[in-house]
């Protein structure tokens, strides 16, 4: 009678120890296949938010080309359907790399894209469109976090081979991850010219040619004779993509000038003395020549003459800053704008900003940082920005933080 009772009793513990495992597995399955779902979910909201941001341009239509407060966020060009991106709503998206710059003349802050020496911008703090707007305008505030970042596909690599008697450059058009044989290059070669003129006078020399079956293309210029402060502009097209680079060289760099956005709608732009922006520094003037060149239909850089374009600027004493305006019926066109200066004869220098984020295919990072996320939904679209080809990402996280439980 006792061993038949303590069969029963064992029994019963082996059954009730089998269905809480099966019980917790079973859990396990739930919560997983829940989990999947989610995830599954995730993605597809991915996906849709991704295309709501890039087909449509947002309200107002033509936000990115004036100084208002969206009330509808979307990157479409108003102009064009499909997936093509305005340059200027692109430059008004508040950046999520960069540190912040303050300038104490207009006591700002600005939002920083500086891709090396020489190729800034900033953009007024209180002007770019932040991540908590963006995310409110999508309806997605609180419940899910994004970082969309928008980057060239077509590499243009630029190096100097030699700096005179003649300046030779290599040029190396890539894809992703593989040279681009047989692609057109349309180049400009911008030289600060020397002399006893007060203000730096540039020449500008224009060319095409076709890279070979590593993607690279060697080229001279042979009236470059001595050491000169250049930029160098490629544009390369290949199988209707089209990409572009820059290479700059200056035989002065300790004062420069440094450009701010300063109204969208008026064209205005600030040209500041890096010694007055940084706080540093002994007196010192720099003589200034301002211009905007925009890409024509043959592929060509064409000037663009503004008014008060050249002029000087002093720290210490004098005035340190100056304002220049874009034409009115060139305002809504994408370009570079560019600034040769000079100390003295042999101290010159050039520095640029694109008008429209595109001129000068700068990389676009907004939005939050997903590092820390359980799991990042991604989704790629390929986009053309005024003509350059662009890779649009979008990756998509749940602030709700769901995990499996074992």
């Amino acid at each position: 009678m006792a061993g038949s009772t303590i069969d029963h009793l064992i029994s019963v513990t082996v059954f009730l120890g089998a269905l809480m495992l099966f019980i917790s597995l079973f859990n396990q399955t739930i919560q997983t296949a829940i989990l999947y779902q989610r995830h599954r979910v995730l993605a597809t909201k991915c996906s849709d938010l991704l295309d709501n941001m890039l087909l449509n341009p947002g309200i107002p239509i033509d936000w990115g080309r004036s100084n208002v407060t969206p009330t509808g966020f979307g990157l479409q060009d108003p102009e064009f359907t499909q997936y093509k991106l305005s340059p200027f709503s692109l430059m008004r998206l508040q950046s999520a790399v960069g540190t912040l710059v303050y300038y104490n003349r207009t006591e700002q802050f600005y939002s920083n894209i500086t891709v090396g020496f020489g190729n800034f911008l900033l953009v007024p703090f209180n002007e770019a469109i932040n991540y908590s707007l963006a995310s409110h305008l999508l309806g997605i505030n609180g419940t899910y976090g994004f970082q969309l970042t928008i980057t060239p596909i077509i590499t243009v690599s630029i190096e100097q081979v030699q700096l005179k008697n003649p300046l030779i450059l290599n040029v190396t058009v890539t894809g992703v991850g593989f040279p681009l044989a047989n692609a057109h290059v349309s180049y400009c070669l911008l030289t600060v010219s020397k002399g006893d003129r007060q203000y730096p006078a540039y020449t500008i020399e224009h060319g095409s040619n076709f890279t070979d079956a590593k993607g690279s293309i060697i080229l001279t210029f042979s009236n470059v004779e001595q050491e000169v402060s250049y930029v160098f502009i490629v544009y390369a097209r290949t199988a209707g993509l089209m990409g572009m680079g820059y290479y700059e060289h200056v035989t002065y760099d300790r004062s420069y000038i440094i450009p701010f956005i300063d109204d969208f709608a008026e064209g205005r732009i600030l040209i500041a003395h890096s010694y007055d922006v940084h706080n540093m520094g002994d007196t010192a003037e720099v003589n200034y020549n301002a211009t905007l060149v925009i890409l024509t239909e043959d592929f060509t850089l064409r000037q663009i003459l503004i008014e008060n374009s050249t002029g000087s600027l002093n720290y210490g004493q004098g005035k340190p800053y100056a304002y220049v305006t874009i034409p009115k019926n060139m305002r809504n066109n994408p370009g570079i704008f560019i600034i040769t200066y000079r100390k003295s004869e042999q101290e010159t220098g050039v520095v640029m900003m694109p008008w429209g984020i595109s001129s000068l295919a700068f990389p676009v990072v907004f939005g939050d940082d997903p590092s820390n996320s359980e799991w990042v939904a991604t989704d790629l679209r390929q986009v053309i920005v005024n003509g350059i080809a662009y890779q649009a990402k979008l990756a998509l996280w749940s602030l709700e933080g769901y995990q499996v439980i074992g």
